[in-house]
């Protein structure tokens, strides 16, 4: 049964004492305008936002956002789920709006000739979220997937930008695919999902590791198990927002003013402070997206 506060937005947490960035959250799906969101987070220490694009329209947004406040940069991308819709032809796609009635793989290369156009943006810091998602995506569409994937990690280099990737059960096949391909040099595991061996896979290979609210959740000891075993410097924050707002607001929308929860959940797992977790994140951000 859904709590009685479920549309109520979480209290402003105290203010961290080094400012850090949220690395991947989605503006466009928050309540409120740019500015308000900007405003809020600054006041408790979050100074810089990644507007990630998971669509053509949303990955114009992104890039025209990021243009018009300093605070944002932005990543442009097809999400997993999105190619196979636009190859399909599913008028009911992610976007509601990205996918044709005709579909095919034209469609696909169209949409992706426009991600590679505003990646070349200079406030365009990272091609993302992109991957592959196992748990929405079935069969049928795995194909226009993994498709999809590659010719991103291809933009990303191409364009000397961070590469941001949305893995959902797909760990083996995300891994392979980078291998094959060649990740870009700096790669971003968006709201990591492995566990503490994956983690130490990505280590060796350098890929960042960004720790959204899911870390503080009760079920999610594989999580900071993983969080213990990476390296701090491949190691970022987010929120994701609207989605996986930490505990103890777990089902409340939400929204960049509150990595702060996440960031003093993930400085007690590594058996450091606060200000020492918030100064990490905040050079591994500004390093991966080149700011």
């Amino acid at each position: 049964m859904p709590s009685k506060n479920a549309d109520v937005p979480p209290p402003l947490p105290a203010p961290l004492g080094v400012a850090v960035a949220d690395s991947h959250t989605h503006l466009d799906m928050q309540s409120g305008t740019v500015a308000e969101a900007l405003a809020k987070a600054a006041s408790v220490g979050v100074t810089t936002v990644v507007q990630v694009g998971c669509d053509v329209r949303g990955s114009r947004w992104a890039a025209a956002t990021a243009a018009e406040y300093d605070a944002v940069h932005a990543a442009v991308a097809l999400h997993p789920n999105e190619a196979p819709r636009i190859v399909l032809g599913d008028p009911d796609g992610w976007s509601r709006q990205g996918a044709r009635e005709a579909g095919g793989e034209a469609a696909l290369d169209e949409a992706l000739a426009e991600i590679d156009r505003l990646a070349a943006q200079p406030r365009v810091r990272a091609v993302g979220e992109t991957g592959l998602d196992h748990f929405r995506t079935g069969p049928e569409g795995m194909a226009a997937q993994e498709r999809s994937f590659r010719a991103h990690i291809e933009i990303a280099k191409r364009h000397g930008k961070a590469l941001v990737i949305h893995d959902r059960e797909a760990h083996a096949d995300v891994l392979r695919i980078l291998k094959e391909e060649g990740a870009p040099e700096r790669t971003v595991f968006h709201c990591y999902s492995g566990d503490a061996a994956m983690a130490e896979i990505c280590a060796e290979h350098g890929y960042y590791m960004s720790f959204a609210g899911n870390v503080t959740f009760k079920n999610a000891q594989g999580l900071r198990d993983a969080l213990a075993v990476a390296p701090l410097e491949l190691v970022l924050v987010e929120t994701d927002a609207p989605f996986l707002t930490p505990a103890p607001y777990r089902g409340r929308p939400n929204a960049p003013y509150l990595i702060p929860v996440t960031v003093r959940a993930m400085a007690e797992v590594r058996g450091i402070d606060e200000d020492a977790m918030a100064a990490a994140v905040s050079a591994n951000t500004a390093r991966v997206f080149d700011y």
